[in-house]
């Protein structure tokens, strides 16, 4: 009987020093939740100061279109001394007789355009030679992956001489025709590689059931492709937006200059020195676009990098 009282006592004293810990006594828990705060804090501003080094040329372009054009070249800083709208409304006349939504309107019909040709080319041509057993795939492949190592330079010449003799030069055809032909090898190999992954279950499922290349290709690989899709669209549209050679070099009135041909114009010092102030402005209402079609795509390309890992 003593035994058991003994123990019980012994059992209580144990449940109280358990649950009734010293308060002021430091325990491991507590100095590894205090480490992983530090640790949390030293990464935040890390990562705060890197932000703050990227984001710095786009605030200051911001920022600089509020500056009149004489201040170009006295203040370097970020806010400027004498803020002024007057650079917005000399961009939104517009400069060679020619308003500044033309040049808006004309660069998204290019990128638009170059987006749809580029994505629906490329992933019929991927599906091609990710699918279809043909004579010469290897050949045709290795073809294709050597254009990539084709600078375009080589190539401007014999493309303009096409376009010449079609009657092409000076509109928006010679831009936007190359994109329909699947032209682009990058998007082309990043779709190949992005449907090889995938089982061929679905397809032979499908031919049983009937379906042709087309059908499989439209039901089945295109909603599986749709990450990759997405990733191609952002790039096509980015590259097109952004570029200067090829609507320079097929591109002769003014009417039918993009954003990037405008710009150069407010910067043309034969017609009577640069106006930093609207350049400045101009290419932020340029790079506006961009930002806002990355922005709302990136959710869609983290989705497709997520789920790269899953298979089956």
């Amino acid at each position: 009987m003593s035994t058991t009282s003994s123990f019980g006592e012994n059992a209580l004293l144990i449940t109280e020093n358990q649950t009734d810990p010293d308060p002021k006594a430091p325990t491991a828990g507590r100095r590894k939740v205090k480490r992983k705060t530090w640790h949390t804090v030293i990464w935040l501003i890390v990562l705060l100061a890197l932000a703050a080094v990227v984001l710095y040329p786009l605030v200051w372009l911001f920022l600089s279109t509020f500056k009149p054009n004489a201040e170009f070249g006295q203040n370097q800083g970020l806010i400027p001394q004498n803020p002024t709208f007057d650079n917005y409304v000399k961009v939104m006349e517009g400069i060679a007789g020619t308003p500044m939504w033309k040049f808006f309107l004309n660069s998204l019909i290019i990128a638009v355009g170059s987006v749809i040709g580029t994505v629906v080319s490329s992933a019929l041509a991927a599906y091609a030679f990710a699918r279809i057993q043909f004579k010469g795939l290897g050949i045709f492949f290795a073809a294709m992956i050597g254009t990539l190592l084709l600078p375009f330079h080589v190539v401007i010449i014999p493309q303009y001489i096409i376009f010449n003799n079609l009657d092409m030069v000076d509109t928006f055809w010679p831009l936007l025709l190359p994109k329909f032909l699947a032209t682009e090898a990058f998007f082309v190999f990043l779709l190949v590689q992005f449907i090889r992954q995938m089982p061929r279950d679905m397809d032979e499922a499908a031919r049983i059931d009937g379906a042709g290349h087309l059908r499989i290709f439209w039901s089945i690989i295109l909603p599986l492709i749709k990450p990759a899709l997405i990733t191609c669209s952002i790039f096509a549209f980015i590259w097109a937006w952004n570029d200067f050679l090829g609507p320079l070099l097929y591109l002769t009135s003014p009417e039918n200059y993009p954003l990037p041909i405008a710009l150069r114009l407010y910067n043309d010092a034969s017609s009577g020195g640069a106006d930093y102030g609207a350049t400045v402005t101009a290419s932020f209402i340029a790079l506006v676009p961009v930002l806002l079609f990355f922005l709302v795509f990136q959710r869609f390309l983290v989705d497709g990098v997520a789920t790269q890992g899953l298979k089956g």
